[in-house]
């Protein structure tokens, strides 16, 4: 415990100080509620009984978290092949960098034709946003290994897939991970551009909803429980991490 608090002593600093150049900057200079709220009316807000914040969170969370499993999945599964075999290499990456480069914002509402309205087409948003970076993340650390560990396979002769098993996976898992954790914001960001677009529940409709009224404190109230989500499944990548690659942590820091 005692180490945790040190390690987060400085971004707990850091959101102290923020939030008290935000009340002493609303105080002060009279900046009126609809232009920015103080940080209290956005307690009050996101406390409020009156909106069913369960409700929001749990659809959003929902979509957050599918958007993370299938970039997650999808993406060490593209990057596995494009690893596995130069051919399918030279074959999938056009194709994702084509992809990659489609405006997002551009493709939601297809994904809303397509699939209808729900929580799945916000998943899949999410999804493309967030997938790019490990399938490229995983291909690469299945591909950058040490020569000597790979003739050390030959010695033995294993098989193609056991010295991927055995060898290129475990080298591979900073790689992915780091990128995991980059995909763990991405998918929030998804997520809401797809409740942007069209949701009757949610933490983006909320946010849609309130600048109707001018109910900027519901609206900061329900940024801050986006970004709480988002911090959720963030430090739940990087438990993983620290389980799966605890030699890689010193690296990053």
């Amino acid at each position: 415990m005692k180490r945790l608090l040190i390690e987060w002593f400085p971004a707990i600093l850091m959101f102290i100080g923020v939030l008290v150049i935000w009340q002493l900057a609303v105080s002060t200079l009279g900046i009126r509620e609809y232009l920015l709220p103080s940080p209290g009316s956005v307690v009050d807000a996101m406390l409020s009984s009156e909106i069913p914040w369960g409700k929001h969170i749990l659809v959003t969370g929902t979509a957050i978290l599918g958007a993370f499993l299938i970039a997650a999945v999808g993406g060490i599964l593209l990057g596995t092949l494009t690893a596995w075999s130069n051919m399918v290499g030279r074959a999938l990456m056009p194709f994702l960098v084509f992809v990659n480069t489609l405006p997002k914002v551009a493709v939601a509402p297809l994904f809303l034709l397509w699939f209808g309205y729900g929580i799945f087409p916000n998943m899949l948003i999410g999804a493309l946003i967030g997938f790019f970076p490990v399938v490229i993340n995983t291909a690469v650390g299945l591909s950058q290994i040490d020569d000597e560990m790979l003739d050390l396979g030959r010695v033995f002769n294993a098989p193609k897939w056991k010295v991927f098993a055995k060898i290129r996976i475990p080298n591979a898992y900073p790689y992915i991970l780091s990128a995991l954790k980059v995909t763990a914001t991405a998918a929030v960001v998804g997520a809401i551009v797809g409740e942007f677009v069209a949701s009757q529940s949610g933490l983006g409709y909320v946010i849609i909803t309130s600048q109707s009224s001018l109910n900027t404190p519901l609206a900061f109230g329900a940024l801050v429980w986006i970004s709480i989500l988002g911090l959720a499944l963030y430090g739940a990548v990087a438990a993983l991490s620290r389980v799966l690659a605890p030699w890689a942590e010193g690296q990053e820091n």
